[in-house]
């Protein structure tokens, strides 16, 4: 053979090769794997750790805090006490009342904060030296910003 025709099959043959490599279909890449789903374990919501387990309403509380009497009809010039009960313990809790006569007037707002390390009793009170007006009133609690406990009572 020949120097040009040695040249020439070398050309064809690598012409041929581009040419197979050309019409050879392309392979689509390996998709992607699925990942797994992820599962969220729902998260148990803390029980409170201080609840307000009672409120009572008295003309007067014992050296524990708690209404001797509990009344729902109380006169004029009464003082008239609520007993909040709570349970539970914390480092810090705070408990708040709002008396309210007739269809909302705020007659008084009042809160205490306390570090309860089980069952305990705190004391609120309204007195108003020249009498309640007679009519239906509203005593309700919080507990940290969350609602409690509410009670109405009536002065005659």
């Amino acid at each position: 053979m020949t120097k040009p025709t040695c040249t020439l099959l070398v050309a064809a043959a690598v012409a041929c090769a581009a040419i197979v490599t050309a019409c050879k279909k392309a392979e689509a890449p390996a998709p992607e794997p699925t990942p797994a789903p992820v599962v969220v374990q729902p998260t148990a919501v803390p029980a409170p750790a201080v609840t307000i387990t009672d409120l009572s309403l008295g003309t007067s509380v014992g050296a524990d805090k708690k209404v001797q009497t509990s009344t729902d009809t109380f006169k004029p010039k009464d003082t008239i006490f609520a007993s909040v009960s709570t349970d539970g313990s914390a480092p810090s809790a705070v408990i708040a009342v709002k008396w309210t006569f007739g269809e909302g007037q705020v007659v008084k707002e009042d809160s205490r904060t306390i570090a309860p390390t089980g069952p305990a009793a705190t004391e609120f009170s309204i007195q108003k030296p020249s009498g309640w007006p007679k009519g239906n009133y509203k005593v309700e609690t919080t507990i940290d910003g969350k609602p409690g406990p509410s009670k109405t009572f009536t002065v005659k």
